[in-house]
């Protein structure tokens, strides 16, 4: 069965979006959620972190949707994490308190925030440099705050972050140089368990070696006299691997609330959990074979799939679609299942990577049963400092 025919089988309710769609005079392209599968996806995270003994700290880079970060403290998140001061304002704008910043706070109004935020409320960074620390430092001394801070470790993925064997040193110059910045713990995410499409048991291996390396850094840190209560993983794909491992306390996930083409790519999801679609009318017939669409990417984002390829989505939709071309405003779709599509004909599209497709929108429509109840804004859409 192919993915589109797979996805079609699956996803019964976001078909029965799209004729939704269809009969009513809701404009397209359009973001829409399936609610019931929201919550069974928070519900279901939530009693495997549970199960592992550890606390959950969603990702809210993924919905940026005040409606959704409130069904995820309901179900037993702790707090949330965030990476960009949008998300950060509008979570302590709506009376989340306990927030990580996993990001480093560079600029003179990202370190504002950063230490302000802490007069009211309990807000973490990462940091990872002297640098960083630095700047924090100065403006909490001014402001007479204590910020906490998570050392943030490179487990693979080459991006930020300290190498294992550089840690315990710094956090011990933390500690000594910084009196006000308190360490908290130390973080990573696990991030290059993308790579591992169609390599199931080698990327949970990786995740649980991640795991195993992040709680023997723990114990260096705690070697040099440096508190270090908070061992913090994150990913999605790594959610049933990295966590396992005893020490670990913390666990920050993001895409499982929506789930995706990736994370399907990768075994950490089925079709059926998949509860993040684009609605797209057919709005042209130039050849028998092909049907074009009014979602390009800016409706679906460029993002590619993990998998390779040239697909901006999987097409739920009556036969095999394929999806490999897009303009800005124009999706140009193949196969037998186009060639069945008429002009006016809605079809939903599962995205490759649902946090950058969120990112495109300012609302998501809130499907309950086949049925539009509600549209949520996406309030944390922009990445600056207002």
């Amino acid at each position: 069965m192919t993915s589109s025919a797979s996805a079609r089988a699956a996803k019964g309710p976001f078909v029965e979006v799209a004729n939704a769609i269809f009969n009513t005079a809701v404009p397209t392209p359009v973001l829409f959620a399936d609610l019931r599968q929201v919550k069974t996806n928070i519900a279901a995270m939530a009693k495997r972190t549970t199960s592992y003994g550890v606390a959950l700290r969603p990702h809210f880079k993924t919905s940026k949707c005040l409606e959704i970060a409130a069904l995820q403290a309901e179900g037993g998140a702790t707090g949330f994490t965030c990476a960009t001061p949008a998300e950060i304002r509008a979570l302590l704008a709506a009376g989340q308190a306990d927030l990580l910043w996993a990001y480093q706070p560079v600029g003179r109004d990202r370190v504002q925030l950063a230490v302000s935020s802490n007069r009211a409320a309990r807000v973490a960074v990462a940091v990872d440099s002297g640098e960083v620390a630095g700047a924090l430092e100065a403006v909490a001394d001014q402001l007479d705050v204590v910020v906490p801070v998570y050392i943030e470790v490179d487990t693979g993925l080459s991006r930020a972050g300290l190498r294992p064997s550089q840690v315990a040193d710094f956090a011990a110059y933390l500690a000594a140089s910084y009196p006000h910045l308190a360490v908290t713990g130390i973080m990573t995410h696990e991030g290059h368990l993308g790579k591992y499409v169609g390599q199931r048991e080698a990327l949970r291996q990786e995740g649980l070696r991640v795991g195993k390396e992040l709680v023997q850094v723990a114990e260096w840190v705690r070697a040099r006299h440096v508190a270090c209560p908070t061992v913090s993983v994150g990913s999605t794909p790594g959610a049933d691997s990295t966590p396992t491992i005893s020490g670990i306390t913390e666990a920050r996930p993001g895409t499982y609330v929506f789930n995706d083409c990736n994370q399907v790519a990768l075994g950490s999801a089925s079709w059926s959990d998949c509860a993040l679609g684009v609605a797209a009318r057919v709005i042209s017939r130039p050849k028998p074979e092909v049907a074009i669409i009014d979602a390009g990417s800016k409706a679906l984002s460029s993002d590619r799939p993990a998998s390779g390829g040239s697909s901006f989505g999987v097409v739920v939709a009556d036969g095999d679609v394929e999806f490999n071309t897009a303009n800005e405003e124009h999706g140009r779709l193949t196969g037998p299942g186009a060639a069945k599509l008429l002009v006016g004909d809605v079809v939903a599209v599962v995205p490759n990577h649902a946090c950058g497709t969120v990112n495109m929108w300012s609302s998501v429509l809130v499907a309950d049963g086949g049925a539009i109840v509600d549209e949520w804004k996406i309030v944390a859409r922009h990445g600056g400092a207002s």
